[in-house]
């Protein structure tokens, strides 16, 4: 049977608990069950991606690492050389949120805090380019998702092509080559796995606790349909092995 794998890039105290957040809320946006998703959290240096076989496309999650900061753990510098191997390998990967900042880098491009957005809403425009992409046909040129960042990629590289956009950030998703995708903005979340993610990160710099109640009230009024729809496009396009 083929299945996908979800990698977490999650360490510390709190790892454990935002992976599994993070595996259900991937459940929920793809269709995907435990029979066909495979999770795994790269949690230390000890850990890697491990056996590909009969896995047919990978998604790696989030992470609290930041590629501006000045100084990078050999934790993180495991974290980079495992995406690395993966994007240069054979499969389809999908790349949420801290994926776009290391994909940024990776490939030439500039990554500042120019363009941070507190948790909560965000609107998304496809590019021309996004119209034509296999994951976003048939897609609303401007639709709203659920986000949380406080870096982004500030210059694509020209390996990078952009395939959506926004008033508060201007880089929303971007693709590499023809099997490689990365969202800024968290394709796999709705109102209650944004809460759930917030309750963990509160005290993160991800939004002001004073806004906490104000910007969890206003979640379940996001449709997030449309960016959760990303994601199980990428899942049906790994399962007819078009790569």
């Amino acid at each position: 049977m083929s299945k996908i794998l979800l990698l977490s890039l999650r360490d510390g105290p709190l790892g454990n608990s935002v992976a599994a957040a993070e595996a259900r809320d991937v459940m929920q946006a793809t269709g995907l069950s435990n029979d066909t998703l495979v999770h795994r959290i790269l949690e230390s240096t000890d850990h890697v991606v491990g056996d590909l076989t009969d896995i047919s496309g990978v998604i790696i999650g989030g992470s609290s690492l930041n590629i501006t900061d000045p100084e990078w753990s050999p934790w993180q510098h495991h974290v980079h050389q495992q995406l690395a191997e993966l994007i240069d390998g054979p499969l389809p990967v999908f790349l949420i949120c801290y994926g776009t900042s290391w994909l940024t880098h990776h490939t030439g491009g500039a990554v500042s805090h120019a363009h941070a957005e507190d948790s909560g809403p965000t609107v998304v425009r496809l590019t021309d380019a996004g119209r034509e992409d296999i994951l976003l046909q048939g897609f609303p040129d401007e639709f709203t998702s659920l986000t949380g960042h406080t870096e982004n990629a500030e210059t694509p590289s020209s390996a990078l092509e952009v395939l959506a956009t926004g008033p508060s950030c201007p880089v929303q998703l971007v693709r590499y080559g023809d099997r490689v995708w990365a969202s800024q903005f968290h394709a796999e979340m709705d109102a209650q796995a944004m809460k759930t993610r917030m309750d963990f990160y509160y005290d993160y710099g991800y939004f002001s606790p004073a806004d906490y109640d104000t910007i969890v009230a206003g979640l379940p009024a996001v449709d997030t349909t449309w960016a959760n729809l990303i994601l199980r496009r990428f899942v049906e396009t790994c399962f007819k092995a078009q790569y």
